[in-house]
């Protein structure tokens, strides 16, 4: 299956009402550094403080009534995880979700508060889709994958969909990249005249490697601390990356970290590293050339 600009148009429509058009800020102080105009979409102001409701909500909203009645499953070790749980609160049916035994509290207590029922398992990605296969199996459920799903992807482009109406004379988008469904959702909602470029941890860069070779390349003994950003791309997120994406930069934790702190000191809010990322790349070097620059601020969701 494709995910095409109708697609997220359609999913668009459906989430009025159910999503939160989040603003878009600037900061002079952060442009005089960058060079450049920067437009942050502010998904950390979204339901459950992260981009994934778009996409969890998007995919609960279109299965039939038949397939709603059977709940869903879902495995995520974070913003995932309390997307999925809070749409389907909504909608009225059950989710099951798998998370990692290492899982954030914060992540794990807000899937709970949303009346999921939380199956552990070990902290690796096949004991994740091993166990959600297994729910799948015992309880009829209906699989929502956290990235690879285009009804997922379809739901996160709407995100830049947002961004574009709002300002649309964009010469480029940076999006943080894990799994992939953010990423891929610019690219879908975006016009070919705008450069899409995503922002990896240098510790765990398999997307910029299977850019750079063409093939896709799984990831494996990820270090960072971008918690959000280990996983692998999949079958559906892969071949829109490989067609559309301009370029992945890779940033070391420091330089995320300290692009953490200035989105904090500039424009007084308060985002996880997995969106801080977006900022380190732009500020880099490497980040391709465009005087307006969009940046989708993934997530703000922080343990203390």
């Amino acid at each position: 299956m494709t995910v095409t600009l109708a697609d997220v148009q359609a999913a668009a429509r459906r989430l009025e009402g159910h999503v939160r058009r989040t603003p878009v800020m600037t900061s002079g102080a952060i442009d005089a550094m960058a060079g450049r105009s920067l437009y942050f979409k502010c998904e950390h102001l979204q339901h459950v403080g992260a981009f994934k409701f778009r996409g969890a909500t998007n995919a609960i909203l279109h299965l039939s009534q038949d397939d709603a009645a059977r709940g869903v499953v879902t495995h995520s070790s974070g913003n995932h995880a309390a997307a999925v749980a809070m749409a389907a609160a909504q909608r009225g049916i059950s989710a099951w979700i798998v998370m990692p035994s290492t899982a954030a509290t914060i992540k794990r207590d807000a899937a709970v508060g949303h009346g999921a029922t939380i199956v552990e398992c070990e902290p690796t990605l096949e004991a994740r889709e091993r166990t959600a296969a297994d729910l799948v199996a015992s309880t009829g459920g209906v699989l929502v994958h956290p990235y690879d799903d285009p009804r997922v992807i379809a739901g996160q482009g709407t995100a830049t969909l947002e961004l574009l109406e709002e300002i649309p004379d964009l010469d480029l988008i940076v999006t943080p990249v894990g799994g992939g469904g953010l990423i891929s959702g610019a690219c879908v909602a975006s016009p070919p005249s705008i450069m899409i470029v995503g922002a990896e941890p240098a510790g765990a860069d398999d997307a910029a490697r299977s850019l750079r070779s063409g093939m896709l390349v799984p990831q494996e003994a990820p270090e960072t601390i971008c918690d959000g950003l280990l996983t692998s791309l999949g079958e559906h997120t892969w071949p829109i990356i490989r067609d559309r994406v301009k370029a992945i930069v890779t940033q070391d934790d420091a330089a995320t970290i300290t692009a953490q702190q200035l989105i904090v000191d500039c424009m007084e809010q308060r985002v996880e590293v997995n969106a801080a990322i977006a900022l380190a790349a732009v500020l880099d070097c490497g980040c391709p050339d465009g005087d307006r620059v969009g940046i989708v601020l993934s997530g703000g969701n922080i343990q203390h």
